[in-house]
């Protein structure tokens, strides 16, 4: 499996962040890519406060595109869906344009204290479930679906890369959109973070393609972008500030 990431500014701006992914999509059929992944938020913004239709209507731009160049999608957003309900999600699109599905953030960030406030508030969630991407089992997780930080939420660890595994996934998709600053703790984050990929990947056997917000592009991202191979080796990365779409090849076999 080819895979392309976007390693991509994410603003709030629906417009803006259209012609990004859209950008996204020319490098990755460019690289006769399989796949391309985006992160957390890439099309609506980080936020449950979108515009509903400027949402909707830059899904389609961009999955038009994505299908009229046989490119599989593995689409960061938040979507308003038909149940009224807000969901932080991966859209699964396979190379043919079919819509497989979505996985929402699981483990979503909050306050510690009781009753926990922040984007626990604002996000449904719906049970873990794989996908087939061009004939390989997939699964998706959304940022602290994956590394459980335990100072971002008061949710139990749930282990989700290693349930992915148990329904058969070889292959995570995981969207980041991290918080980032100058404090020095943000150094403790990124070393938890990348610790937490590798051995993630390494305990479950599998793939994991990982990519994060790029802005603001003069501070470093939350957590590095690229492709963790299963022994939780690093098959290739990003640089760890601003912009940069990477393509490289999975050896599945």
């Amino acid at each position: 499996m080819r895979v392309a990431l976007a390693q991509m500014p994410v603003v709030s701006n629906v417009s803006e962040n259209v012609k990004t992914l859209l950008r996204a999509v020319r490098f990755a059929v460019d690289q006769r890519a399989d796949v391309l992944l985006t992160p957390e938020g890439s099309l609506s913004g980080y936020t449950h406060q979108f515009d509903i239709e400027s949402v909707e209507a830059g899904l389609v731009e961009v999955t038009t595109r994505a299908r009229e160049s046989h490119l599989a999608l593995a689409l960061g957003t938040c979507f308003v869906e038909e149940d009224a309900s807000c969901y932080n999600q991966i859209r699964f699109y396979g190379s043919s344009g079919s819509y497989l599905g979505f996985h929402s953030k699981t483990l979503c960030c909050g306050t510690l204290e009781i009753p926990s406030r922040g984007e626990i508030e604002h996000y449904a969630v719906t049970p873990l479930r794989t996908y087939e991407l061009n004939g390989v089992c997939v699964g998706g997780l959304i940022c602290n679906d994956l590394w459980a930080n335990p100072c971002c939420t008061p949710m139990p660890d749930p282990n989700l890369t290693h349930k992915l595994k148990q329904l058969g996934a070889h292959v995570v998709f995981h969207a980041v959109n991290g918080g980032r600053s100058s404090d020095p703790w943000s150094e403790v984050n990124w070393q938890f973070h990348e610790s937490n990929l590798r051995m993630r990947a390494r305990a479950a056997s599998v793939f994991i393609v990982t990519v994060d917000n790029a802005f603001p592009a003069d501070m470093r991202c939350s957590s590095p972008s690229g492709i963790v191979g299963p022994q939780g080796e690093w098959l290739s990365r990003c640089v760890e500030r601003g912009e940069q779409f990477l393509c490289c090849e999975i050896p599945l076999e």
